[in-house]
């Protein structure tokens, strides 16, 4: 009988053992998780840094040398219900994914197109605004061109900034166009403007603000956009919290309307315009 009531407390020892190894593990690999998080970071340093890189009108600067534009409304809101600052990361296009993996900030808010490749390397969001592509043509190149067809021959150059959604669309809808490729989109402008290319893709509503801005030398041969594209939060992955965090937020600012009334202001007004002019 001794011998069973040995056995039995041994037995409820080593289950206890394993119950509290089990329990610490799991509280382990919680606090290594919640470490990992991106979100926590933040809270913690007190401050919200975001990768991105100017386009008009989502972001530029003004007179006095201060980002403006709708992902830095959208950046400086989401720190502010964070509790925390912002930091902005003005970083070229081009690398600015590497930048986000090697940690040089916590997220990119830069108007970035959702495309399967890029969630090769990171997860997005769920969309928080939607774009399109459309066309700036220089008047004397491209006088008449009034379709997709007429700029995808081997004679017509085409410009547009690396790494984009707008270089992608320009080369899968003009294959047989001359792509030109740059750093920056003044540049595309600039080679648009100055005759060196026929047209320039980008992201609405840029050609149309500068077909308004230079209406002898500019034109938009195409009306409206001709691709629509799911716009995300880039964050590292394996960060679910981050990620819940960013998706719920989305969809409170969305459901209060104030995403459709900064969009609004940015793109279908130009009440803006006197602050960099």
């Amino acid at each position: 009988m001794k011998h069973r009531s040995y056995l039995a407390g041994v037995f409820l020892a080593i289950l206890l053992v394993l119950v509290l190894c089990t329990g610490g593990y799991a509280e382990s690999v919680r606090q290594e998780l919640a470490g990992e998080s991106t979100l926590e970071k933040v809270m913690r340093r007190g401050v919200l840094k975001v990768g991105m890189s100017t386009f008009v009108p989502w972001a530029m600067k003004d007179k006095m040398g201060k980002l403006i534009g709708f992902e830095i409304d959208v950046a400086t809101r989401l720190a502010e219900d964070m509790g925390v600052k912002v930091e902005f990361v003005p970083t070229k296009w081009s690398g600015i994914i590497p930048a986000l993996l090697t940690g040089k900030f916590d997220v990119i808010i830069g108007g970035m197109g959702i495309r399967p490749d890029r969630n090769l390397k990171v997860n997005f969001s769920i969309p928080y605004d939607y774009t399109g592509m459309s066309i700036l043509a220089n008047r004397d190149l491209a006088g008449g061109f009034t379709s997709l067809e007429d700029f995808n021959r081997p004679n017509v150059s085409i410009a547009a900034r690396i790494g984009t959604t707008a270089a992608a669309a320009a080369k899968k809808n003009m294959p047989k166009a001359n792509l030109r490729l740059f750093d920056d989109e003044s540049q595309a402008v600039q080679e648009t403007l100055n005759g060196r290319v026929h047209a320039m893709v980008a992201s609405a509503p840029l050609p149309a603000f500068q077909a308004i801005m230079y209406p002898e030398k500019l034109f938009v041969p195409i009306e409206g956009t001709f691709t629509r594209e799911p716009i995300g939060f880039a964050i590292r992955k394996s960060d679910v919290d981050t990620l819940n965090y960013l998706n719920n937020w989305i969809r409170v600012v969305e459901a209060e309307g104030w995403l459709q009334e900064r969009k609004r202001y940015w793109f279908e007004t130009k009440e803006w315009e006197k602050q960099i002019q």
